[in-house]
This record gives structure tokens, C-alpha cells and sequence, in this order.
């Protein structure tokens, strides 16, 4: 195989995520060009392959695996990642010369300098017959980071263009330039408490907010959700499950209403949390499944004057894939594609483990 140079201007890479939401592995096919006035792409094909019910269950139970389980399981995930990206590139026709895989986290403390993303990317390079770019964060962690987020590096270089780009997935997450720095953080939950709230109703989740819309506002339940700590600490700041089960979910049990109510209440307090970040007539790019919530994205343009802007439907849903595309080609031209400013390390790196078919 022709090994493939860092110093090109033009690179195909495949970017592969799986989420903590144990939906799927998202793939996206990306033509990077860089000239000297940065960096563009094409997003030329993109798909969700969905987990099986055996998938599922084995990437739920993996934190509590023996060190010998974990290991065999990380080879088997990532010979199916490998064969997952084998079989797209065939139907796209894709001529990939890179792969960029996330793997799927199944341990993240980086106070104690673990962070753990299986997919061995040895396999994976096996299975494609192409280099691959695995295991992005253990760099930073090692640096004294949070290993996370790492989106923000491809928001910089890729669409700066925006004064903020904001994902809506189960929390929300923001990426924005001050004074010359990158700076990026949780803002609130999102849709783990809304999908918990519309399931209450039979619903997997609440299409275009309808439900939300037809309640009325709890202003007790506002009012205490507005109080939390957490919107009071300063960016960079995380936000993970167990944080939402103490302090969001026992406050629903505290102020018992209808669904539409709750979700109504819901709406208003991460609309307000999100637009107090936005000033009046900045252009805010939208992404995650969280952009086709009509009803949220109404309330926050309501609230800030900022208008939501939202990109095609393919790059709403897979623009992590499409970064982390984007960070395996950083990491092969030896390119900075983690920031300190935003993970809190001692410096800025190049962050992901090459493997070589």
C-alpha cells in the first residue's frame, strides 16, 4: 500500500462516532482541501449503522467487564467498526484514504488520568486495509486535560465563520471565540430530560417540541431549576447522568404536573440557559438531533435575538463524525487538534494513536 503523506492539500477520510445513547455507529465520508486560506470539506456520505439488541447489551455491560472481557471485546469492536466502514465505503465508492474512529467510551475520569475509548484500531486498520487514527483523547488526559471536548478544534478550522456552534444532543454543548482562544463547555441538559419526559407520555421523544408547546410554565419548578449551581460556574464546565438523576429528575417528583407541563418547564429553563450566551444578532450554527426541536430553537431566537442557523440535515446529524474525519487528518499532518483552552492541559496536542495497515 502507497503510504499516505502528511503534507498534502487534499485528504478523503472517514470519521466513525458511537455515542453514549448506544444508537448506532455514525460514519461519515469527508473530502478535506487545504489552501492558504484554511481549510473546506464535502460531506459526501454519511449513515447510521444501528446497534443490534447483542450490541447493545455488550457495550451497556462493558464497565463491568474483567480486564480480559474488556480487551476481547474492544478486538471484536473494532473488527465490526473496520467491517462497518468496509461495507460503506464499498456502497459510497468512497476512495478513503484515512479512517478517524472515536471507538466508544466505556471509562472517562480524567482525575484519575483514565479515559478509556475501545474499537482497537489495529483491527480496524486490518479489517479496511487503511491507515486509522484511534484513541484521540488519551493524549490530553496524560497532559493534565479533561480529554474532552475535542469538537472544538474542528469548530475553529472548519467553521469559524460562526460566532458560536452549539450541538443539541442529550446535553448542550457550546464552542465559541473570545479574546483570541477557543472556549467550549456544557451548557445545560437537553434531550436526556426531554426524551425522559416525552416517554412518560408514550413518546420516544417530543417531535418538534409540539408536546412541550401545548403545556404551561411550573414557575416554582422554573424557579428552582434556574437556582442550580451548576449555571452558575464559569466555562469550561461538563455535565454527565449522574448529575441529572440528583439534582434535575427529583424535581419533577417535587412539583408533579402533566407531561405537557414538565416539558414546557423544560423548554423555558435550557432556552434561557442557552441564549444568555448569545448576544442579539449574532449567527449561532445548530447541530445534533436537538436542531429539528422547532419549538426549542424558537424560544432561544425568542429570548437572545440571535438567529439559529441550521445546515443541511446530514451535517445537523453528523458533524461530530465529519470532525473527528477532520482530527484524524490534523493528527496525520502533526497538527494541533486539541485545545488546552478548552480541556484545561498543560499545552495544546496532537492528540490519537496511528495504526498502520
Amino acid at each position: 500500500m502507497k503510504p499516505l503523506s502528511g503534507n498534502k492539500t487534499e485528504y478523503a477520510a472517514v470519521g466513525v462516532m458511537s455515542g453514549t445513547s448506544l444508537d448506532g455507529l455514525d460514519l461519515a465520508a469527508v473530502r478535506f482541501r487545504h489552501t492558504g486560506h484554511g481549510w473546506s470539506f464535502e460531506l459526501v456520505a454519511a449513515e447510521t449503522l444501528e446497534y443490534d439488541a447483542a450490541w447493545q447489551q455488550q457495550l451497556a455491560a462493558a464497565p463491568q467487564l474483567s480486564g480480559l472481557e474488556l480487551a476481547l471485546l474492544s478486538n471484536r469492536f473494532g473488527q465490526f467498526t473496520g467491517a462497518a466502514v468496509r461495507n460503506f465505503l464499498k456502497k459510497s465508492g468512497f476512495p478513503a484514504e484515512l479512517v478517524a474512529s472515536h471507538g466508544h467510551t466505556v471509562f472517562h475520569q480524567p482525575d484519575k488520568s483514565l479515559t478509556l475509548q475501545i474499537g482497537n484500531g489495529a483491527a480496524i486498520a486490518a479489517e479496511t486495509g487503511l491507515p486509522v487514527v484511534a484513541d484521540f483523547r488519551m493524549a490530553d488526559v496524560a497532559l493534565g486535560g479533561q480529554g474532552a471536548p475535542l469538537v472544538p478544534a474542528g469548530d475553529r478550522l472548519l467553521f469559524g465563520h460562526y460566532r458560536f456552534c452549539l450541538n443539541l444532543g442529550g446535553f448542550s454543548n457550546l464552542s465559541f471565540e473570545e479574546n483570541g482562544q477557543r472556549r467550549a463547555g456544557d451548557i445545560c441538559p437537553v434531550n436526556i430530560v426531554l426524551n425522559h419526559l416525552a416517554r412518560q407520555a408514550g413518546s420516544p421523544y417530543d417531535a418538534g417540541g409540539n408536546l412541550g408547546k401545548s403545556g404551561q410554565i411550573h414557575s416554582k419548578l422554573l424557579e428552582e431549576l434556574e437556582q442550580l449551581p451548576f449555571y452558575r460556574q464559569p466555562l469550561p464546565r461538563s455535565l454527565g447522568r449522574e448529575w441529572v438523576e440528583k439534582n434535575i429528575m427529583p424535581l419533577f417528583l417535587k412539583y408533579p404536573d402533566t407531561t405537557p407541563n414538565h416539558l414546557r418547564t423544560f423548554y423555558e429553563h435550557a432556552a434561557r440557559q442557552m441564549a444568555r450566551f448569545f448576544p442579539a444578532g449574532t449567527e449561532v450554527l445548530v447541530t445534533g438531533g436537538g436542531a429539528f426541536n422547532h419549538f426549542l430553537l424558537h424560544r432561544m431566537q425568542q429570548l437572545s435575538g440571535a438567529r439559529m442557523i441550521l445546515p443541511g440535515e446530514e451535517l445537523i446529524s453528523f458533524k461530530e463524525a465529519l470532525i473527528f474525519a477532520f482530527l484524524g487528518v490534523l493528527r496525520l499532518r502533526n497538527e494541533i487538534n486539541c485545545l488546552a483552552s478548552v480541556t484545561g492541559a498543560r499545552r495544546d496536542s496532537s492528540g490519537g494513536a496511528i495504526f498502520l495497515p
